[in-house]
């Protein structure tokens, strides 16, 4: 946690739906030492794996947010059953009475996607599934968790995603069932900020650079104390961010008392840490975006000198 970050979200109650790993787990941790109490949701716990087949564990995620200055409140939750998430809501109302932040990482999307084939040659139930996690899950979410957190004015709603709405806007993100469900929620974003305003609420679309996920160095056989040693095979790894990144960018936004000025935009992690001055954990502010349309997309030569 950047020490101007420290304490700022002190009797704050948060929700981060899908705090499993990756981006959630990040957020989920970066508020709990900003002093919040987290609520983590997810499918798997130390009883039983979703079907991502991954270690992480929603108990985990606790832990590690109590450890950092929060407290950490885990809740096996699948964001599709309707009435387990009205029952998650409905214990925070219990619990708390109130509702300040709700971040919705769901995806567990990766196992079901095809990065090469057009959608005649896709597998239709795995391309709408991936749909419903990625999508449904947000809608679900927001249905139930809303009514909560415009109680009290100031709340804040973050739909994660891959991809600013500018940048997806005229790149084909792979597949379209990929593409469909990232453009989605930049547009979710947009749509509940239209909606929240009255209520003096605000909803924000952030994405991630090249995120360090647990899985991803797993992919390149590496861990977070030697990751740069994947460059080696992906030079453009270089410019990858940790995901406590993005969860400062979230612990910037929710303590701004100006936050209402990103309604309904679609930012990213380094454009938030360039407007508000957090770092990545090595002190870096890594611009993922950036580097990826004016260095890899051009062609030119890995460096991420200039963009962290």
């Amino acid at each position: 946690m950047n020490e101007t970050l420290e304490g700022k979200l002190k009797g704050k109650i948060a929700l981060v739906a899908g705090a499993t790993r990756g981006a959630g787990r990040g957020i989920a941790v970066e508020l709990g030492a900003a002093g919040a109490t987290v609520y983590v949701t997810g499918r798997s716990t130390r009883g039983r794996r979703s079907e991502m087949n991954r270690p992480e564990t929603i108990e985990e995620t606790a832990e590690l947010v109590t450890a950092a200055g929060g407290e950490g409140i885990a809740v096996p939750c699948d964001h599709l059953d309707r009435e387990q998430v009205k029952a998650l809501v409905e214990r925070i109302d219990r619990e708390q009475g109130r509702l300040d932040v709700l971040v919705n990482d769901i995806w567990g999307g990766d196992p079901l996607t095809n990065w090469t084939d057009p959608v005649w040659k896709q597998d239709l139930d795995k391309g709408l599934r991936l749909l419903r996690l990625g999508v449904e899950t947000h809608i679900v979410t927001a249905h139930y968790a809303i009514p909560l957190l415009i109680r009290r004015p100031g709340g804040l709603v973050v739909e994660i995603t891959d991809g600013t709405e500018e940048y997806n806007r005229d790149r084909y993100r792979f597949s379209l069932f990929y593409d469909l469900a990232k453009a989605s929620v930049n547009r979710m974003a947009f749509a509940l900020g239209k909606e929240l305003a009255a209520h003096k609420a605000t909803a924000v679309a952030i994405t991630p650079g090249w995120l360090r996920s647990e899985m991803m160095l797993d992919i390149y056989g590496v861990t977070e104390e030697n990751w740069r040693d994947a460059c080696a095979k992906e030079p453009h790894f270089a410019i990858s961010e940790t995901p406590a990144f993005i969860g400062r960018a979230v612990v910037a936004l929710a303590a701004d008392p100006d936050v209402a000025r990103w309604n309904g935009r679609s930012t990213s992690s380094g454009a938030l840490a360039a407007v508000y001055g957090f770092t990545d954990v090595d002190g870096s502010r890594p611009d993922g975006w950036r580097y990826m349309v004016e260095v890899q997309e051009a062609g030119k030569p890995a460096d991420p000198t200039g963009y962290r």
